[in-house]
């Protein structure tokens, strides 16, 4: 596969002047540093109660997002800043940006799931409804999914026209029902645990830390004349190494199955065969905060759409591969009525279909790039 680096004459990278060398490299940390510490004031403005606020929300995706990006920089030129500084610093924002993620994950999860229940029973789902409505026998619903469903056999769309075929069947009311209970005791769970971090003495520290590198980047003395670019390539060089690794041919072959192998297994650990496309994910992550990084602070870097769109396929597959694992472990309730359990079962098939749909279009988008950087 032909590789893709940043070129200085490539207009693309939009440095035809200079190299970018350590005042770039300090420029975007203290931006990301400004716009960690901008969020953490917007949070505690709008509040981080039960019921907070949209814009609460918001804020704590502006704090994960500059957390990951400052996280990222640090492992991608970690050489050219202080050592024991990075690392201990990485860990901490790795902390902060897992921490904050989980409500959201759990809340998209549950999103997920009853939404495919709604469309597997041939019922279009109804408008969102407040947490624990299923446990009164009228399973959460929400809106539908903002992208459009993959094309594999089962996701297609309510046609226009096509009479409502009523309510859920009992066996996948009883799913949601469960699914609800579940997931949003995770979630408040997950909520607890954010706030608490929020107002730990780690968390503090972890705040103190950035507020510094807003003002100060502990650079080496070497990054006055050090070009970012090698960096950046050898960030891209990594990701081509691990795509290069997938079973891009498989994936490339629409209903395949793939994802279904060891879909009966007794091993309640998530699939094996995830885990390289999961790190695929994180290496193209890194990879795009390079590509800004090398940009400066101004956000000078071109937007790859190929990039994006590859990005949007790995965050499907492990949102999928989620909700199945999460379809799974619900069917694992003890006592539950074989109906429910099937539900759960037919639900945990769709979602490795949704895994096997997103590798499918990661497949489709990665080979596109290689053919056209070729």
């Amino acid at each position: 596969m032909a590789q893709q680096h940043l070129d200085p004459t490539d207009p693309r990278s939009r440095h035809l002047g200079p190299a970018p060398t350590g005042d770039t490299l300090a420029g975007y940390l203290r931006a990301q540093a400004t716009e960690f510490l901008r969020a953490l004031r917007l949070h505690r403005e709008t509040g981080s109660g039960a019921n907070g606020s949209e814009a609460s929300a918001e804020a704590a995706r502006a704090l994960r997002r500059s957390a990951r990006r400052i996280s990222a920089t640090l492992h991608t030129f970690q050489s050219l800043l202080d050592t024991d500084w990075c690392e201990a610093m990485r860990p901490e924002l790795a902390w902060v940006s897992g921490t904050l993620a989980m409500e959201h994950a759990y809340t998209a999860r549950l999103e997920r799931l009853l939404t495919a229940l709604h469309r597997l029973s041939g019922s279009t789902a109804p408008p969102s409804q407040p947490a624990g409505a299923a446990a009164a026998g009228r399973p959460a619903g929400a809106t539908g999914p903002k992208k459009a469903a993959p094309s594999h056999a089962g996701a297609q769309p309510h046609p226009a026209g096509t009479p409502e075929r009523g309510n859920l069947t009992v066996g996948a009311a009883k799913a949601g029902a469960l699914l609800d209970r579940q997931l949003t005791l995770a979630r408040t769970r997950a909520h607890s645990t954010a706030l608490q971090a929020l107002g730990s003495s780690r968390f503090h520290a972890v705040a103190d830390k950035v507020a510094v590198l807003a003002s100060e980047v502990p650079l080496t003395k070497a990054t006055d004349t050090t070009d970012l670019r090698p960096f950046a390539a050898a960030a891209q060089d990594r990701l081509a190494d691990a795509v290069a690794a997938l079973p891009l041919v498989t994936a490339g072959n629409p209903y395949n199955a793939a994802a279904l192998i060891h879909g009966l297994s007794p091993d309640t650990v998530p699939h094996p065969q995830d885990a390289p496309w999961h790190q695929v994910r994180l290496l193209l992550r890194l990879h795009r905060y390079a590509r800004e990084a090398v940009s400066g602070p101004k956000g000078n870097a071109v937007v790859d759409l190929r990039l994006l769109s590859a990005g949007q396929a790995l965050n499907r597959h492990r949102g999928a591969s989620e909700a199945a694992a999460a379809a799974a472990q619900a069917a694992r309730t003890p006592r539950i009525a074989p109906a429910t359990a099937y539900a759960l079962g037919v639900l945990h098939a769709d979602q490795r279909h949704e895994v096997e749909a997103a590798r499918f279009a990661f497949q489709q988008c990665w080979q596109k790039e290689a053919v056209s950087t070729g």
